[in-house]
């Protein structure tokens, strides 16, 4: 049976190793080491233990986050858990300070709508969960395409250090980045 993960939005999709491979790759690189052939290592000694140490066949995204930092700093690697630790803390706090505002933002005419209180335009807070629901539920793209596409998309607003985006930039940059995903779903949408 497959292994199946309980996300923070409460979605569930399937275990993927090289997701845990990634990671490690990433708390390595925070600290500016170049050699990350640990972290393949570092990944089975998880996924191992989720395959053969535990009962359940589902486990929460933030358990496995606190298995790879666990792993980290047991095999000499404090300073990657704590950088990605960190990293995690302040993409969670950039998240929480980030709206989008459901505007159509086009000359500098428009730029009254993110400061001004008059007909100001509904807000909400940043959820990459919503370009998830949207990517299946209305263009019916696999879940783990979809993710893919809506962690791109968050990646370049948190790049671009906006706290007010509006619904009109967040669209073309789903375009951009669903056109980037969608010649590698194509295959597995015919089988």
């Amino acid at each position: 049976m497959q292994l199946k993960i309980v996300k923070a939005d409460s979605s569930i999709e399937e275990y993927l190793h090289t997701k845990v491979v990634e990671t490690f790759n990433n708390a390595l690189s925070l600290i500016g080491n170049a050699d990350t052939s640990p972290a393949d290592e570092l990944a089975e000694a998880v996924t191992y233990f989720l395959h053969n140490e535990q009962d359940a066949d589902t486990v929460s995204s933030s358990d496995i986050f606190a298995m790879i930092k666990i792993v980290l700093s047991s095999a000499g690697h404090e300073d990657a858990a704590s950088a990605l630790n960190q990293r995690h803390l302040e993409r969670q706090a950039t998240r929480l300070m980030t709206e989008v505002l459901y505007a159509d933002a086009q000359d500098i005419g428009d730029a009254d709508i993110f400061s001004g209180p008059e007909g100001a335009p509904r807000r909400s807070q940043w959820d990459k969960s919503r370009i998830v629901a949207d990517l299946i539920g209305k263009y019916d793209f696999f879940p783990q395409a979809a993710r893919v596409i809506a962690s791109m998309v968050e990646e370049k607003v948190i790049a671009m250090g906006m706290t007010s985006v509006p619904s009109s930039l967040v669209k073309q940059l789903v375009l951009n980045n669903a056109a980037a995903v969608m010649p590698a779903q194509e295959p597995f949408q015919t089988a």
